[in-house]
């Protein structure tokens, strides 16, 4: 299997065993979440309500915002609660633009926005931390194909993320960015306490999807190797890939074009038109 997918597998045969370790059940046992490390994180950050309006970078200090949101409607109309108790309402917002029953499906409920910005900022990177997904783990292990040797990832890998797939068709993306731009001043700091101190979160996320929108279409199947105990794609250009475009390749071409674009509807929608 996948080496995220299969060290998911290690850690929760880990967790389960140790009984007493740090970490909770959630989601039926789909989920675990490290209590601990989260709880690290969040500590530092004060209890005060987070400031209604969008905070900018410090022309003093910061560079330049590249892609500056357009106003949204109702935001700044009522003070948004602290990062650290903002989980019932972005739930609650993300509810109301997919449905609650997807929302309790395939989102986690606890420290979601950071779990979000976490995420988006390590797509382009090598590796994205299990534990800190912000969508519950795809069911089943991956599915390969053996013919004459050769190991492909097999039309049932695809069909494993047709649940999620029919939620993301369904999603409306200028309801989504409405939602995200009244939310925004959580994702803001959410994203500082990461590391990033003045810099703008919603240009790191127009930056990764746009490098999400690069990853290739591979039309021939995709064949994968198993040096050790994990598959990788025997294509060393696709195995160097980042483990966003990875994540886009192993769901398939069909399913990469969807979300492809859904992602164009929402750069649109969060880029200010000039």
């Amino acid at each position: 299997m996948w080496e995220d997918e299969a060290e998911e597998a290690r850690r929760r045969r880990i967790l389960w065993g140790a009984g007493t370790a740090v970490a909770v059940i959630l989601a039926a046992g789909a989920w675990y979440a490290y209590r601990a490390r989260l709880g690290n994180e969040s500590s530092p950050v004060p209890a005060a309500a987070v400031p209604v309006a969008a905070p900018l970078p410090s022309p003093a200090t910061d560079v330049p915002i590249a892609h500056p949101m357009p106003s949204a409607e109702g935001a700044g109309a009522t003070a948004l609660p602290a990062l650290n108790d903002s989980d019932t309402l972005v739930l609650e917002s993300l509810s109301g633009v997919i449905g609650a029953p997807a929302a309790a499906q395939f989102l986690v409920t606890q420290n979601l926005v950071r779990h979000i910005v976490a995420t988006v900022d390590n797509l382009p990177r090598r590796r994205v931390a299990v534990e800190l997904r912000p969508v519950k783990p795809t069911p089943g292990t991956p599915a390969t194909s053996t013919q004459g040797g050769l190991v492909t990832l097999g039309e049932d890998n695809f069909a494993r993320y047709a649940p999620l797939m029919s939620v993301v068709q369904a999603c409306d993306m200028r309801s989504l960015a409405q939602a995200y731009q009244r939310l925004y001043p959580l994702f803001q700091q959410a994203y500082e306490d990461l590391g990033y101190p003045g810099k703008y979160f919603n240009d790191r996320l127009v930056e990764v999807i746009d490098h999400l929108l690069e990853t290739p279409e591979v039309s021939a199947p995709i064949q994968v190797v198993q040096p050790k105990v994990f598959f990788q794609y025997a294509d060393p250009q696709l195995e160097e890939r980042s483990a966003g475009q990875k994540l886009l390749l192993r769901m398939g071409t069909a399913n990469e074009r969807i979300i492809k674009g859904k992602l164009r509807e929402l750069r649109a929608q969060i880029v200010k038109k000039t």
